[in-house]
Parts: structure tokens; sequence; C-alpha cells
């Protein structure tokens, strides 16, 4: 072996060890915060159901109020959270912090933040919504949800290992080397493939608004979990369908589930390619959208904040 071929290995295993380490790190943090959220709404279920004027009277006040024990902990919680959340957008100006792992798991905890911050300080302020609170948590709320669009919108535009985008060229390429191995399989029927891989016609694509393209992407890709499920159930025996809930599930037969990688992978492509150049309008256009929610957000946390140390809450 080559000392060329030597390092590319090195340099593969590494990522794949890279990538692994942070699928965990990753799924233990929505453990963790699924875990939180839960475990403050059973406990705190018979007090934030209370209205306003029965809540001081409950044994649960003292901890669960915004300045409660808990509540306070809730608050410097979010607060964290908070600052953990700006971090990714500075990343991109501050040279030390960019080089520090990738912008992919960069932009996966910033989403797990994103998504678990409103909850911290729904249970933080006990549900009670209103000031420059409520506003930036209506607001956190907004960013949040438009959140989970750019992580959508950001996977539709394919990159390369050092996360440049990659052209509508390679991307072609790419798809054409897909679609030359899927039809050197022999396990899953054409009809069946055809169905799997039906897509708009690129004129259609072009003249949809933004938000119908969006939605139609998003559609397609839901639709795609039922056709897999589709030719799962058209390759196996009938008491195989039951253990794999209809073909929901991968089975045990390894040549097909890596014949229905494949044909995911083409498909999933295939649509990529039609919609790219719709792909980066949106998210070129989320990107004007979601910047002032987060900047309003802030400004309008840093005054709660600051309210509430001249206020003595401390």
């Amino acid at each position: 072996m080559s000392a060329n071929a030597t390092i590319a290995t090195a340099v593969i295993s590494t990522k794949v060890n890279e990538d692994r380490g942070h699928r965990i790190r990753l799924f233990t943090g929505y453990v963790l915060a699924v875990a939180l959220i839960v475990a403050l709404a059973v406990y705190g279920f018979s007090y934030y159901t209370l209205s306003s004027a029965d809540r001081p009277f409950s044994p649960k006040h003292a901890l669960l109020k915004p300045s409660g024990v808990i509540g306070l902990k809730l608050g410097f919680l979010g607060l964290g959270m908070f600052l953990a959340i700006f971090l990714y957008p500075l990343r991109k100006r501050w040279a030390w912090l960019s080089r520090q792992g990738s912008a992919r798991h960069w932009l996966d905890i910033h989403v797990l933040l994103g998504l678990a911050a409103p909850f911290v300080i729904a249970f933080h302020s006990s549900f009670k919504f209103a000031g420059f609170a409520g506003m930036a948590f209506w607001i956190m709320l907004a960013v949040s949800l438009s959140g989970i669009v750019g992580r959508y919108l950001y996977a539709q535009i394919p990159r390369s290992l050092n996360a440049a985008e990659i052209s509508m060229k390679e991307l072609q390429e790419i798809q054409a080397g897909l679609a030359q191995r899927l039809t050197q399989q022999e396990l899953l029927p054409q009809a069946d493939l055809h169905s799997l891989l039906r897509l708009p016609a690129r004129q259609q694509v072009e003249r949809l608004p933004m938000f119908v393209a969006l939605v139609y992407m998003m559609v397609l890709d839901i639709v795609r979990v039922f056709r897999i499920a589709g030719l799962r159930r058209h390759a196996l025996p009938l008491s195989r369908k039951m253990t794999t809930l209809a073909g929901f599930l991968p089975t045990r037969y390894l040549d097909l589930e890596k014949a229905i990688h494949l044909a995911r992978e083409e498909a999933s492509t295939a649509k990529r390619v039609l919609f790219l150049s719709r792909s980066q309008q949106v998210f070129h256009l989320w990107h004007v959208v979601h910047k002032p929610f987060s900047y309003s957000f802030a400004v309008l946390a840093l005054i709660h904040i600051v309210v509430v140390f001249m206020m003595g809450y401390f």
C-alpha cells in the first residue's frame, strides 16, 4: 500500500470515529433533554395546571416559581443554552473556534439546544409569558421552529468532506453512479423502482413558489418512507411482513437491505438534483428571516436578565 493510500485510510478512519463519537454524544444530549422535560412535566403537572391565584398556596410554589429553587436553576440553564446557541454563528467569525470540530457537528448541537431551550425557558417561567420575557419566549419559539426548517434545507444541499457545497454537475454524477448500480441489482422489481423514483418534471418544479417547493420536498421525503416499505413488502413472504411492521422495519436479509439502501439513496439524490436550485434559494431566504429573529430574541432576553438582576431576585 502506498503512503498516500495509507494516509487516506487513516483520515477516513479518523473521520468515521469522530462521526460515531458525535452521534453518541448527540443521542445522549437528546435523551437528557427529553428526560429533563418529562421529569419536570410529571413533577410539576399539579402546579402548572393551577391558576395564578392558586399557585402561591401550592407546596411546590417555592420550588417551581420563576424565582424558586428549581425555577431559578432552570433560568440559569436556559441562559447557558442561550449562550451556547450563539457559539455556532460566532464560529464562522472566529478563526480559532472554526478549527474546533466540523461545521455539521456544530450545527447538530446548535439544533439540539435550539429545540430544548424553549422548553427549559417555558418551565422556568412556569408558563407565564408576559412582558419582555413573554415576547422573548415567543420569538425564541419562532426561531426554534425556523431552525428545524433550516436544518432540513441544509441537508438538501449536499456537501463534500470539507463542507463546501457540491455543484450540480457533481451531484448529477453521483446520481448517475447510483442509478447504474441500481439497474444491476435483481432483487427489486423495476416496476416498484419506477414508482419510488417517480418525480415531478423540472419545469413544474421551477414554476413552484418557494414555500410550495419546500412543502413539496418534505412531502416527497415522507412518501418515500411508505414506498420503501412497499418495496420490502413485495420482496418478503407473508410471515416476514408481520415482523417488519408491513415493511417499515429493516429485515435480516443483507442483500435485500443493501438493494433497498441503494434505492433509497438514488431516490433521495434524484430529488436533491431536481430541487437543488430551489433548495439553495429557500435556504438563502431562510437566512434573511432567521437571523433578525435570533438577534431580536437575544436583545429581549438580555433586557429580561438585566431587569431581573436590577429587581434583586438574586
